[in-house]
């Protein structure tokens, strides 16, 4: 199962790309990001709490939430990150 740390590693890695590729933002969501790591979809063996948790502690100033499932954690959370031009 992924840990907070798999999931921070790999939401850092698009990130970094998005701004190595000049782009003025990135959307990500959290069903996309955990799929990469594995263990999801799954019935009972996936760790998307803690995915969303990354995603939103991983948040600055100038980020949004595009879509937040109506519990706040879900595999539709979709949060746009701002890069500084």
């Amino acid at each position: 199962m992924a840990t907070r740390d798999d999931f921070q590693t790999e939401l850092d890695a698009q990130i970094g790309r998005a701004k190595k590729q000049g782009r003025p933002h990135v959307e990500i969501n959290s069903g996309e990001l955990h799929r990469v790591l594995g263990g999801y979809p799954a019935p009972s063996n996936h760790n998307m709490p803690d995915c969303c948790a990354v995603m939103r502690a991983t948040m600055g100033g100038s980020d949004v939430i595009v879509y937040e499932p109506p519990k706040g954690a879900g595999a539709s959370l979709t949060i746009r990150y701002h890069f500084p031009t």
